[in-house]
């Protein structure tokens, strides 16, 4: 491999980790942010507001605030060096009266302490503006060792100055030498934020409220329930999606009352023939050849409704509370009529609002399909907060892994022994997961701890 190959390859190395890291990093910041638009509008408003009242405090801070102390500091310290002077220059002043009231002009309080009277130096506090400004203005306009103390009272600042024949100990007021204006910017920064972010809170909120009405309506339209007092509100694009939304439903509305009315006559053309081939029958008289013809007219007929049945759905039905333990309940009592061996359980809340005639038809497919190729059939039913969960389990034959969502298509049988002899027309399953996806949710099939098929139903609440 030559030296180019080997640089590659490693620049691509390089890039593959990379890349992993942007990834990571990626799916990690999206894993803290929040998932829901109103709370991702509140921090797209609150972080930039957060960020420019911290980039304008630490600007005022910074800038105007360093300034104004610097500035403070520096004529407290000229007048700490003045009087120093004064009592250099004029030693005649033995009981240093004229100095005091000298200083008083000042506002500075001063009095004298032995020579040996000097602490050692302390600890600098920490950012502390006002210790390092001053300190750095006194270096300046004394030649003196000299002590501070701008923490131990919190309205005075101690200043202690070594002299030939004594400390001079100074006492100046904090607002002399700093801009003790912090409060007052930090309380109306706060203020003034706050009340930005509960006006906007107040607004997002009402802005949000149609989005969700929105959704509500079209997650009740999912599951075939009706979404009363519905009409779009909220901004020029909320509206248009409520309003494109409305048309949709209408035209889906529409085009299903269409369907059950083409199939509606199409039931009664159907039916009418095949009734006046019942009386012909009935008219000609008994024969072995016309007991199978009567036999296929019956066939006829229950292949009529199911593709009706099929074809209409649940059209029409509307939603109300029902008690799903008592459906189940007469599932197992309808299976142990036919002379198979059932069992029912159920945990939770029983009454879920579904379309009662509908869900108990697809409910009675799934067990109509475990009685038809086994001998016992276990229902169970669970409801949380979230889902109810209905299985049907049997200890039949079961379907292969591979062919178990192909039984779902309309028509299918999966081997020559489920011909029409047997019974059923192939859309048992059909029907159901129909009925099931009209509710919201859908149907599964899985290896039955019977030993046979389980069929799963699972639909929100």
């Amino acid at each position: 491999m030559s030296t180019i190959d080997t640089g590659l390859t490693l620049l691509r190395s390089a890039a593959g980790r990379v890349s992993a890291v942007n990834g990571w990093m990626g799916n990690a910041f999206k894993s803290w942010m929040p998932t829901g638009l109103y709370a991702r509008a509140l921090l797209i408003m609150i972080v930039p507001m957060v960020i420019l009242q911290t980039v304008v405090a630490f600007v005022f801070m910074e800038r105007h605030w360093n300034t104004v102390t610097r500035r403070l500091s520096q004529a407290v310290a000229q007048d700490v060096g003045s009087l120093v002077e004064v009592y250099k220059t004029y030693p005649q002043d033995k009981d240093r009266a004229q100095l005091r009231a000298i200083a008083m002009r000042m506002q500075l309080l001063v009095d004298f302490l032995p020579v040996g009277d000097m602490p050692p130096p302390g600890p600098k506090p920490f950012f502390s503006l006002l210790d390092q400004t001053l300190s750095v203005q006194l270096r300046r306009q004394l030649n003196r060792p000299f002590w501070i103390d701008t923490v131990g009272n919190s309205n005075q600042v101690e200043i202690r100055v070594q002299l030939d024949d004594a400390v001079m100990r100074i006492f100046a007021q904090r607002s002399a030498a700093y801009a003790s204006n912090s409060e007052i910017f930090i309380f109306w920064m706060v203020g003034t934020s706050s009340i930005l972010l509960i006006v906007s809170v107040l607004f997002l909120r009402n802005q949000i409220k149609p989005i969700l009405r929105l959704a509500d309506a079209a997650e009740s339209f999912g599951k075939g329930r009706e979404a009363p007092n519905f009409r779009p509100r909220g901004a020029r694009e909320v509206r248009r999606a409520a309003g494109a939304f409305l048309e949709m439903k209408s035209r889906i509305e529409r085009a299903m009352e269409q369907r059950t009315a083409m199939l509606a006559g199409v039931s009664h053309d159907l039916r009418t023939i095949l009734t006046r081939f019942k009386l012909e029958l009935e008219l000609i008289g008994d024969s072995p050849e016309l007991e199978g013809m009567r036999k296929d007219v019956d066939e006829m007929s229950m292949m009529l409704e199911d593709y009706l049945a099929f074809a209409r759905g649940d059209s029409g039905e509307q939603s109300q509370p029902t008690d799903m333990a008592q459906a189940l309940e007469e599932l197992r009592s309808d299976a142990e009529r036919h002379g198979h061996t059932a069992t029912v359980t159920f945990n939770g809340l029983p009454v879920v609002t579904v379309k009662p005639a509908s869900f108990k038809r697809c409910l009675a497919n799934l067990v109509t399909n475990a009685a038809r190729y086994g001998k016992a059939i276990a229902i169970s039913g669970q409801r949380d907060h979230r889902y109810l969960t209905v299985t049907v389990d049997d200890d039949g034959p079961g379907i292969p892994a591979h062919l178990r969502e192909e039984v779902f298509k309309p028509f299918l049988r999966l081997d020559n022994a489920r011909n029409q002899d047997e019974g059923g027309t192939g859309l048992g399953l059909a029907i159901a997961r129909d009925i099931a996806r009209s509710h919201g949710g859908d149907i599964t099939l899985g290896d039955s701890p019977m030993g046979g098929l389980r069929a799963s139903v699972r639909i929100p609440v």
